[in-house]
């Protein structure tokens, strides 16, 4: 496949945004970016390629956002707090794609299946899990499996947060908080 630059691919998040998955043609995407039909077949370039390309841009996004938790002086539980932060910043940087391509999200965030089902792409949760062993050796987090807790910190962290603010439309501020408070902190009083 060609290089996709910048333009095009910045051509195609909006067309993504405007008509969803389904009604982003190629035909629509190449005139969001000023080209032809043809020229983007020439190229070998199709819609599967360009949403590929921008969850791959999403995905280097997430790998920045959450590389300053994985390498800052703190706690396990101080670090995967920024993390879990960051994930709900850079949600709301891809908001309106995320959005956009809800159908595709199996494709987009999942693994091939194993005997426990499919489990979250690594790329996405491996910075969890490092966060959750650093925080169960310092004593500061409760981690059984920081494996499958990865998983489900990322979904219910990343999608809720999502939920919140296109369903409900909360500011960014107050579904981050309102997400990450029951996280973090649980909803059962200690004993």
């Amino acid at each position: 496949m060609a290089t996709i630059s910048p333009d095009l691919l910045d051509a195609a998040e909006r067309a993504f945004v405007r008509h969803g998955y389904a009604g982003a043609t190629v035909e629509r995407i190449s005139a969001e970016a000023g080209v032809s039909r043809v020229t983007l077949h020439r190229r070998g370039i199709g819609r599967d390629d360009l949403l590929a390309a921008l969850v791959e841009r999403a995905t280097e996004n997430y790998r920045r956002a959450v590389w300053p938790a994985l390498t800052a002086k703190g706690t396990g539980a101080e670090r995967l707090q920024m993390a879990l932060h960051a994930l709900c910043e850079v949600a709301e940087r891809h908001m309106a794609l995320l959005l956009a391509v809800r159908s595709q999200n199996d494709r987009i965030f999942h693994g091939v299946p194993d005997d426990d089902g499919a489990l979250t792409r690594t790329v996405f949760t491996e910075p969890l899990e490092r966060l959750l062993r650093d925080g169960s050796a310092d004593g500061t987090l409760r981690s059984a499996d920081p494996t499958r807790e990865a998983t489900v910190l990322f979904n219910l962290v990343g999608w809720t947060y999502v939920h919140l603010r296109a369903g409900h439309g909360w500011s960014s501020e107050r579904a981050a908080q309102a997400t990450l408070d029951p996280v973090l902190h649980g909803v059962l009083k200690d004993k």
